[in-house]
């Protein structure tokens, strides 16, 4: 597993000692920053398959850097705590895998191997979690658009159905496109102040 690593630590003598663990491991490229770095710069810059986040106390401060980077790249964390309310706290800000520093090296690959895969897991059920719901919002405005041409322009519902689709055909754009920005100009021209200045005009 040829992973690009990003190494926060620091301290030097143990960056270098995972750093060697990892060679030992299989992961050749590894990349240091310093601990207080700008994590979400040093990750752009770098742009790592995996994070490494290496610290001798607990560091709460360093959970806000943690979640503005968990959503894109899997994090793996060492500490010399095992403070349980810590721990619960890194892995609510993004952590995959929290564990005491000092692993033996042969413990190493598992570790990272099984923080990817986690991290892919979550983001699987993410990306369905949101086309679920896409796919939701998107019948129920299909449903709203449908209940609109019905009532006011007297269309049965295979009707108004029909009429959407030929409309999405006709302007070659996606139904889900057509249907939102036709309840969206329905609600413009029914809201208060068009109604208002439809009436000033008839007068």
């Amino acid at each position: 597993m040829q992973l690009r690593i990003l190494l926060i630590d620091s301290d030097e003598m143990r960056a270098q000692a995972l750093t060697e663990s990892l060679a030992r491991a299989g992961f050749a490229e590894v990349l240091h920053a310093r601990e207080g770095a700008n994590l979400s710069e040093a990750v752009e810059r770098t742009k790592p398959d995996l994070i490494i986040i290496d610290m001798a106390l607990p560091d709460r401060d360093a959970l806000e850097d943690v979640r503005a980077v968990s959503a894109d790249k899997p994090v793996v964390m060492f500490a010399d705590s095992d403070d349980p309310s810590f721990v619960e706290d890194a892995i609510a800000a993004g952590v995959c895998s929290y564990n005491l520093s000092g692993i033996a090296f042969q413990d190493v690959k598992p570790i990272m191997a099984s923080a990817v895969a986690l991290f892919r897991r979550y983001r699987r059920v993410e990306d369905e979690l949101a086309a679920a719901k896409t796919q939701l919002e998107e019948r129920r405005a299909i449903e709203r658009a449908k209940a609109i041409l019905m009532k006011h322009r007297k269309m049965t519902e295979p009707e108004a159905y029909r009429w959407l689709q030929k409309k999405a055909m006709d302007e070659n754009r996606k139904l889900a496109q057509v249907v939102t920005q036709f309840v969206r100009e329905h609600d413009i021209e029914s809201s208060p102040k068009a109604e208002e200045k439809a009436g000033e005009k008839r007068s």
